[in-house]
This record gives structure tokens, C-alpha cells and sequence, in this order.
């Protein structure tokens, strides 16, 4: 069917153009899109190094399973997301597809919901950094840590208003970079334990095997932010600066061609971090103790690969949390300007005035700060999350497809943002 490229404010009668606001810029190319979809998911060396090894700790005998049932159950917010951006694109993302689903008003309650939710993100994301992760990475950083936490946000911020080729130049190195220090370290990690079949069998008790496939399964949720990009995306291949030609909301001159790099782009980078992740987590079955471990990969990799690697690994992953800020802020620029209709380069000198402002507040209470704003942040999240999937069967009927799939498809997926809405709520880790 004929895509479509959302409008703003609306895509009625009035409205004007998204395109003319991010500026006449070339389109960008499938590596520098595959680039931004790995950084989002996690990305791939903090989920394969941190946080995935640590979930599975309640479930270590059966690790590898839970890693394949994980990826499993998140096919199915991917399957809504990618059937959505088969006929919408633009910078929206997921407010455009509220947006074409169940109309403006509906999709300015998704989109204000999931503002509040990465913005809270942008915000206490950088005392997770700088007084958890590398604390334990470098000796003696206790003693820069008031630098680093105002230095942190001015660098991300200065990235953003440096363009959009900057920024994609940053999130091509840091994606595709930490993906192979992820796929170094699960060389490291079955070549000094071996992959026994018996991570993948379900000795676990149940429920902390659900637990861990259901808790490993939200991590990959920042996953929808890359799709705030679908209105740049070109249809011919291109390095990190983009390919030449063709305008932000042509996709390379080809509607068709923007929605295949979407799509192989995000499957690419979903299937890669997903390989890696259960090459770094199933072996630790045999090892249960390293899941218990501040940064398991980092242990792993000082007990099979030397202590350079560890260090490599530990900073990778705090340059890992950092790159889905970095997208983060991104997806932010792009909803702001469908909804308002602002350049984008005010609307990133906006954002970078808040983070850069609220930098010096953080050094108050980092920990105060971080636990009052992380319950509300990811709960806005899973909600927003939860309407664009509720909403998806009216899409879906609209645009031809068969309405029981699309009812099953929006169930499992609602049923995912209740579950993440559930373990935000009760404070679990995602």
C-alpha cells in the first residue's frame, strides 16, 4: 500500500509539512539508521555486560533459555511497531502512529506522556553513570565525579547542536563499536566457560524463569526510538554522513526504500544484540557466581581476557548508557517538531538548555534525584507504549490487514506494557 508522510501539526487540511523544519538535509543512509538502532537498543554491550546478566541471576540454570524466551516476547512489540511504519513515517514515530490510529488527540496524550518519560531520563540518567557504573570501572573517579556529572550532559548536548551529521557520525561509532566489544566478550565468555546445552533447557523454577524472559524482554524497549527517524531515512545505502540527495521527508526519493532500511535496520540490530547477548549470558549457567557481580561482563572479561579487556568492557558499558541518551535526545528533537512545527534547531537548543541547566542541580542528591524520577520516568514510558499498542487493531483493519492478528498482536503487546507498567510501579529492575 502507498506510504504516507505525517504532517504537522496534523495531517488534515492546514497543517504544514514536518520536512521543512528539520531543515533541507541529505537523507540518511542505512548504516548510519543501522547505527542509531543499535545504540537504542540498550545498547547491545550494556544489555550483554550489565543489566541481562544480572536479571538472569534469579533464573542462572536456566540462562540461556530465558535469553531466547526474552527475544521471543518482544517480537511482538516489534511486529506493531514495524507494521505501523509500513504506511507511516516521519518524525513522529510513535505519536504519528497514534496519530493515523485513533487521532490527534489521542496521539498528544501519547506523545506528552512519553516526553515526560525521556525527558525525566535525560535528566537522572547521568548519576547512574557517573556514581554507579564507573566508579567501579576506574579507580579514583569518585574524585571528578562532580565534573563528569556536569561535563556529561554539556558533551551529549554539544553533539546534538553540532547537526545531524554529527550526531550520526557518533552514534555509527558508539553502536557499531560496542557491538563488537559485546561479541568480543561472549568469544571471551564460551571459550573460557563453554555453552552448555543445559542453559537452554528449563531447570529453573517457573516463575523465576518467567521473570527473568519477562524482565530481560522490557530492556529492549528504547527499540521504537530510531523510528522517529523514518521521515529522514533514505532508500540507497549510505556511510554515517547520510547519502546524497533527495530531502528529509523523501526518503531517498522513495517511500518504499525508507521503510525497507527501517525495517532491515531495526531487525538487523535487534537479531545482533540479541546473538551477542545470549553469547555473554547463556555460559554463565555453569558459573552462576558472575551474575551476582557488579558489572558481570566486566568480571567475565577480567577472568578469561585480562584486565585492559575488563576495563574496555566497563567503560564501554557506561559509553553504552550514554548512547541511548544520545538517541534519546534525538527521538525528542524529531517529536517536537511534529507536534509543533518548530525548527529543529531550536527545539535541540531548547532540550540542551534543560540538560545543561538541570546538570548542577543533580549534584545535590545524585541518589535522592535519580530514585525520585526513575518510578514516574518508566512508567510514562510503558504507558505511552501501552496506547499506541492499544490502539493498533483500528490501524491495522484501516490499512487492509485481518483484524483477529491485529487483536492478537495488540493484546500480547498491551499486555507487555502492562507487565513493564507493573515492574515500574513496584520498583523492579528493567
Amino acid at each position: 500500500m502507498t506510504s504516507f508522510r505525517t504532517r504537522t501539526p496534523s495531517a488534515g487540511a492546514g497543517s504544514t509539512p514536518a520536512a521543512p523544519a528539520l531543515g533541507a538535509t541529505a537523507p540518511i543512509g542505512q548504516w548510519a539508521f543501522a547505527g542509531v538502532a543499535l545504540t537504542s537498543l540498550g545498547g547491545p554491550l550494556a544489555l550483554a555486560a550489565l543489566y541481562a546478566p544480572g536479571i538472569a541471576a534469579g533464573a542462572t540454570s536456566s540462562a540461556g533459555l530465558a535469553m531466547v524466551a526474552a527475544a521471543v516476547a518482544f517480537g511482538f512489540p516489534l511486529a506493531i511497531w514495524l507494521s505501523y511504519g509500513r504506511h507511516v513515517s516521519g518524525p513522529g514515530g510513535l505519536y504519528s502512529f497514534t496519530e493515523a490510529a485513533a487521532g490527534r488527540r489521542i496521539a498528544l496524550v501519547q506523545a506528552g506522556v512519553w516526553t515526560l518519560s525521556y525527558l525525566l531520563y535525560l535528566l537522572y540518567t547521568t548519576a547512574q553513570i557517573v556514581y554507579d557504573e564507573l566508579p567501579l570501572v576506574i579507580s579514583g573517579e569518585k574524585r571528578y565525579q562532580a565534573p563528569l556529572a556536569i561535563a556529561i550532559p554539556v558533551v551529549i548536548a554539544g553533539v546534538m547542536v553540532a547537526g545531524r551529521r554529527a550526531t550520526l557520525l557518533v552514534t555509527f561509532l558508539l553502536g557499531f563499536g560496542q557491538l563488537a566489544l559485546a561479541a568480543v566478550l561472549g568469544g571471551v565468555t564460551i571459550s573460557g566457560i563453554g555453552m552448555e546445552a543445559s542453559s537452554f533447557g528449563a531447570s529453573a523454577p517457573a516463575g523465576s524463569l518467567a521473570i527473568a524472559s519477562g524482565q530481560t524482554a522490557l530492556l529492549y524497549i528504547c527499540g521504537s526510538l530510531p523510528l522517529f527517524l523514518g521521515g529522514e531515512v533514505g532508500g540507497s545505502p549510505g556511510g554515517p554522513r547520510g547519502s546524497a540527495g533527495g530531502s528529509p521527508g523523501s526518503a531517498g526519493g522513495s517511500a518504499g526504500g525508507g521503510v525497507r532500511v527501517v525495517r532491515r535496520g531495526l531487525i538487523g540490530a535487534y537479531l545482533a544484540t540479541v546473538v551477542v547477548i545470549i553469547a555473554a549470558v547463556a555460559p554463565l549457567s555453569a558459573v552462576p557466581g558472575f551474575t551476582r557481580t557488579a558489572i558481570p561482563g566486566m568480571a567475565v572479561a577480567g577472568a578469561f581476557g585480562g584486565h585492559g579487556l575488563a576495563v574496555a568492557v566497563g567503560v564501554g558499558v557506561a559509553a553504552s548508557i550514554g548512547g541511548v541518551m544520545l538517541v534519546e535526545y534525538l527521538a525528542l528533537s524529531r517529536l517536537a517538531v511534529a507536534v509543533t512545527g518548530w525548527p529543529v534547531q531550536r527545539v535541540i537548543l531548547g532540550i540542551a538548555a534543560g540538560m545543561v541547566v538541570f546538570a548542577p542541580v543533580l549534584l545535590i542528591n545524585p541518589d535522592a534525584i535519580y530514585n525520585a524520577l526513575l518510578k514516574p520516568s518508566l512508567a510514562a514510558l510503558w504507558l505511552s507504549q501501552l496506547i499506541v499498542f492499544a490502539v493498533y487493531p483500528r490501524f491495522a483493519v484501516r490499512h487492509g490487514q485481518r483484524a483477529v492478528p491485529a487483536w492478537i498482536l495488540a493484546a500480547a503487546g498491551s499486555a507487555f506494557a502492562v507487565y513493564g507498567l507493573v515492574a515500574a510501579i513496584q520498583n523492579s529492575s528493567t
